[in-house]
């Protein structure tokens, strides 16, 4: 998107996405460069919402159902299928289970599913997704609603993707799903580099359900962290400390609970949650169904979850059970003094806040109920599903109450609520819009903001950036400013006064200046009133405008991924001993090249994931290491990116500020401890099964002789070897022998006409040769 001022001058926002037509090209492309068989090499990202997915299981149990319902009843272990086709992409040794809590019956024919692809094969996934978590539609006459939830919560915060699919059971149609992307360890990773930080579930442990104990609320309990634990179930190895921490923070000192809570992104769940009556939520009578993730600025960042009852499909506010007509006159500050829900109550009693909720809620509804674009979208929506809807035999609603779903409130047969009906997605959204529209809360005065100005447009590095901004009955603004989108944003104000280069004190033109301490800068503006408050790109923080810095181009090519591992167990380690996936880059040039300016992603949709530190460079014809570890910028051992590699496979970008892709690698399943290196270094294809060599010349020998293998004058017999190996150098010489692991384990001097050494101690498997001058030689010990 770009956004074009009064002054006429163009700024581009930014949603942390390149192009979708490229995204989906990337993904398309991906089955076939992993060699995955099948139809999916011609199809989309499996979580494309405008396909339906194919999903066939097979399971040989001739009880399966009854084993699946048992474990449902016991431990919810998973039941192993012969095997599941996604797209006819064939997987075995597959767990299926029913999941879920009120959308669950024994007595269903058409239960919610969860597949796991990496059940038994740790690395087995489809495009990268090994988790498949599939919603019966119980009590949706639509079938639509989570997908159309999902998608409008994205376009303001981090959320699932989600779409629909037909699944196939023993090669019979079980219906029409909902596809969610599930909220895992990959989520973290791919959308806050946290792999392996704290990371909450906040559900009642066995069920939310009148009666059923302690909910997730978020208010402090103590230090003990038995007092929560039947509350929320921590998804990573530790997080009970910092989890705990957030809460007494938010019950005791809420105004400082910005450090260690993005306040913005709880701002905009709340707006969704009300604004859609999506009360199976935080706002709802059981306070769950959201996750919270700590990012690597320490900030527990809350993510919506299981939206398939949003649009009024569950009743339950905290405080009571609310029908047709309440649920349209639900108060947009609903919960804004329960105190049995501070997430809302403690962040909305702090005046700035408030304006900031009300300006996030005047947005999302402008921008989706009273545009009627939700409408639009659930039209298509219905469209693209109503062949199998149509065909599911196992629905829960007729197919006359799904074509009239919309507008009409339906009575079905699924368990859980809703005696009195599911209401039409637009027979609640369209008087809820109009009743919206007449609050006080929602119709006070807010500010304008236009006529951005920069100065100068292309700074250099650690320039100083002036910005002015004409506001309209505004009385105080405020740029939020960072230099990568893993970093928060950092805050200053924007001053009327004549002595910040804006200008005339008094005149409305309000101004600051920034330092340009990185390659780009991402911002945006906040102005306000004692009543109101509006953003500058209006969806911000999720959105923003950017700059960048005048740096040097580079060519693509110029610098190629050189070497990577992405499943380091056993080889070398950071500074605080740590083996950790890295990358290495090559320059292919007789030049030095500047890193300023250039990125490194995992992520085809987020090109600019991680920025390089402005000081790294690259000599002439030389290498780079760089962690891929997600523990920060720099520190002692080096260069650390914002991310990890999976090791199940996915993708390496490196680009500049314009988007421009340099070079990439698309890779699959990897081995333990062994990398993928370009043979010759910088030009040739990747190759695997070879030692580590990261910050040094690739080791590309990969012939090996039955007698002796010579490279130049170096021969190594027998080879394969078991427990005496002869190395002739043809001159005196020192031979290095190393592991698979890219370690020196034995030093060796050569005499001219040869020496025999014993490998009785070493185990089994490949070594390399190395001496100077010469080609290193594989060696092979059985």
């Amino acid at each position: 998107m770009v956004y074009i001022g009064m002054s006429g001058i163009v700024f581009s926002i930014a949603t942390q996405t390149i192009p979708s037509r490229m995204k989906k090209l990337l993904l398309a492309l991906i089955p076939a460069l992993l060699g995955l068989s099948g139809t999916a090499q011609a199809q989309s990202g499996f979580y494309d919402i405008s396909r339906i997915q194919k999903i066939e299981i097979t399971l040989t149990q001739s009880n399966w159902d009854y084993q699946m319902d048992t474990a449902k009843a016991g431990a919810e272990g998973f039941l192993l299928c012969d095997n599941v086709l996604i797209n006819g992409v064939r997987f075995d040794s597959v767990g299926v289970k029913y999941k879920g809590n009120s959308s669950y019956r024994s007595t269903n024919v058409k239960n919610p599913l969860h597949i796991e692809l990496d059940y038994i094969k740790g690395n087995q996934n489809y495009q990268g997704f090994s988790d498949v978590k599939l919603s019966n539609g119980f009590q949706d006459p639509s079938n639509i609603r989570e997908v159309l939830a999902y998608e409008i919560a994205r376009n303001y915060m981090t959320a699932p993707e989600a779409n629909f699919a037909r699944v196939y059971i023993n090669g019979a149609y079980s219906g029409m799903y909902s596809s969610a992307e599930s909220i895992s360890k990959k989520f973290a990773e791919s959308n806050f580099s946290s792999s392996g930080l704290p990371m909450v579930k906040c559900n009642p442990i066995g069920g939310a359900g009148p009666g059923s104990g302690s909910y997730p609320t978020l208010n402090y309990l103590g230090a003990d962290s038995a007092l929560y634990s039947s509350a929320y179930e921590i998804k990573s190895n530790y997080g009970w400390r910092d989890f705990i921490s957030l809460t007494k923070n938010l019950d005791n000192t809420p105004a400082t609970v910005a450090g260690i809570l993005d306040v913005d992104r709880a701002l905009w769940m709340h707006v969704f949650n009300n604004l859609l009556i999506n009360l199976d939520s935080y706002l709802g009578s059981f306070a769950q169904n959201y996750y919270l993730l700590q990012d690597r600025n320490g900030r527990f960042n809350p993510i919506v979850w299981d939206l398939n009852m949003a649009f009024g499909s569950f009743t339950n506010s905290s405080t009571s059970n609310l029908n047709a007509t309440t649920m349209k006159q639900l108060s947009p500050l609903d919960a804004a003094t329960n105190a049995n829900r501070p997430l809302i109550s403690k962040l909305l009693a702090i005046p700035e806040c408030k304006r900031k909720y009300i300006a996030h809620y005047n947005t999302m509804m402008k921008e989706q109920f009273v545009s009627g674009a939700y409408l639009t979208r659930a039209q298509s929506l219905l469209s693209l599903v109503d062949s199998s809807v149509k065909a599911d035999n196992n629905k829960f609603y007729t197919y006359t109450q799904f074509q009239n779903s919309l507008t009409t409130t339906a009575t079905g047969t699924g368990p859980g609520p809703g005696g009195n009906g599911t209401i039409g997605i637009s027979q609640l959204m369209s008087a809820r819009t109009t009743w919206l529209q007449t609050q006080a809360t929602l119709t006070a005065s807010a500010p304008t903001v236009a006529d951005i100005v920069l100065s100068p447009l292309r700074p250099a590095l650690n320039d100083a950036v002036n910005f002015n901004i004409k506001v309209t009955n505004g009385t105080t603004a405020q740029i939020g400013y960072r230099y990568n989108l893993l970093d928060k944003f950092s805050y200053a104000g924007m001053y009327d006064d004549g002595a910040h280069n804006d200008g005339v004190a008094g005149d409305g033109i309000f101004g600051t200046t920034v330092n340009m301490a990185g390659a780009q800068m991402q911002y945006y503006f906040y102005a306000e009133n004692a009543n109101a408050g509006i953003f500058s790109p209006e969806r911000a923080e999720h959105e923003f405008y950017s700059i960048t810095a005048a740096t040097a181009s580079v060519a693509p090519g110029s610098i190629k991924i050189n070497e990577f591992l992405a499943v380091n167990q056993a080889g070398i380690t950071d500074a605080t001993g740590s083996h950790e996936d890295w990358i290495e880059l090559y320059n292919t040039t007789n030049a030095p090249i500047s890193l300023l300016g250039l990125y490194l992603t995992d992520d085809s949709a987020t090109l600019n994931k991680w920025a390089f530190p402005a000081t790294a460079s690259i000599p002439a014809n030389g290498y780079l290491f760089i962690w891929a570890d997600s523990d920060g910028d720099t520190d002692t051992s080096g260069i650390h990116a914002g991310f990890k590699l999976g090791a199940g496979g996915e993708m390496i970008f490196l680009s500049d500020n314009a988007g421009t892709v340099i070079d990439s690698v698309i890779f699959g399943a990897q081995t333990p401890d062994q990398s993928m290196a370009r043979c010759p270094d910088g030009s040739g294809s990747f190759v695997t099964g070879f030692i580590n060599t990261p910050d040094q010349q690739n080791i590309c020998e990969t012939g090996i002789a039955e007698q002796v293998t010579q490279s130049r004058s170096l021969g190594v017999y027998p080879n394969p070897a078991t427990d005496m190996v002869t190395i002739v150098a043809g001159k005196q010489t020192s031979v290095r022998l190393i592991n698979n692991l890219g370690q020196t384990i034995m030093n060796v001097d050569i005499a001219a006409e040869g020496t025999t050494i014993s490998l009785g101690i070493l185990p089994k498997g490949f070594y390399t040769l190395v001496a100077p001058g010469m080609k290193p030689v594989r060696l092979v010990v059985e």
